[in-house]
């Protein structure tokens, strides 16, 4: 038993980075059913913006818990400035084009920050610097956790509890669910529809920044096509929750980290990619609205 415990606290560990992603899937997708596929990769250019701002206030003798709070402020500001930019230059001239053409844009934008990265920073990985000093904490028995866990498990609730707030008590957040719910009848009602758009990428693409930090910080390792498995798995996340759902993205993020985690354990490491995309396709065949997804009629 407190070796299923001790997997099951890994599993949530990774999973909470795979939630912080599938957020930003989940959120772009319930405004404006689009699969923004470049998000991975706005994962590795936030992890690349922790890891130089992890240095320089490091160099600058800041304490450990203050370098990584403005680490991840810093990763998160940018990032969230990164998803507007994007958002407008590449998918506004789009959006009243196909589907199929929203999509290729968006693969054709994950390439451009995947070989930006490597033009700009070179392909080799990059050590992440250790931010706060690794300790072992035993809560019981053999079950233990580590300083890296509890940060992963505090700044993911702290996050989620922020993002509920945005969404169910700001103005821009309810904004959001009455463009998510019908975009045409939020602009009638004098909803600014393209600012609301802006705004959801630029939440999405700070989350998915701040789970950039958080794997840098656990595998102390970064490099420019980091973000494309971890992107990929994140999506499935998204879909295994329900995409456009959001407590759906926090809780398909936290399964699919707590399967993979369990696949590895018992012996079967090299499956654990292939197992997340397993269970893509059995989600897809047996329920495709996902875990809290509901199920809408479309007209032809």
């Amino acid at each position: 038993m407190e070796y299923f415990i001790q997997q099951f606290i890994n599993g949530i560990s990774v999973g909470s980075i795979y939630a912080l992603i599938a957020l930003g899937y989940t959120m772009v997708y319930g405004i404006i059913k689009l699969i923004n596929f470049a998000h991975g990769d706005i994962f590795m250019v936030g992890s690349f913006i922790g890891l130089y701002s992890a240095r320089l206030f490091a160099a600058a003798g800041l304490p450990p818990v203050i370098i990584l709070l403005l680490s991840l402020v810093f990763s998160m500001g940018i990032s969230a400035l990164l998803g507007m930019l994007i958002e407008r230059l590449a998918y506004k001239p789009l959006r009243n084009a196909s589907r199929i053409a929203v999509l290729i844009t968006a693969i054709g934008v994950s390439f451009l920050l995947e070989n930006s990265g490597i033009l700009v920073l070179g392909p080799q990985a990059q050590g992440f610097p250790e931010i706060l000093p690794k300790h072992q904490f035993t809560l019981f028995g053999d079950v233990q956790v580590d300083t890296n866990q509890i940060m992963i498990f505090v700044i993911t609730i702290i996050l989620m509890i922020l993002l509920q707030y945005i969404v169910h008590q700001t103005k821009i957040g309810k904004a959001m669910r009455a463009v998510s719910y019908d975009l045409e009848a939020a602009r009638l009602m004098g909803i600014h529809v393209d600012r609301t758009i802006s705004a959801t990428f630029a939440i999405g693409s700070a989350l998915a920044a701040a789970g950039g930090v958080v794997f840098g910080m656990t595998y102390n390792a970064v490099d420019p096509l980091m973000g494309v498995i971890p992107g990929l798995k994140a999506f499935v996340a998204a879909v295994l929750g329900g995409i456009g759902s959001i407590p759906g993205a926090l809780v398909g993020g936290l399964l699919l980290g707590t399967i993979e985690t369990n696949v590895s354990s018992i012996g079967f490491s090299s499956w654990r990619d292939g197992v997340a995309f397993a269970v893509l396709i059995l989600i897809l065949i047996f329920k495709p609205s996902g875990l809290f997804g509901k199920n809408t009629r479309e007209k032809v």
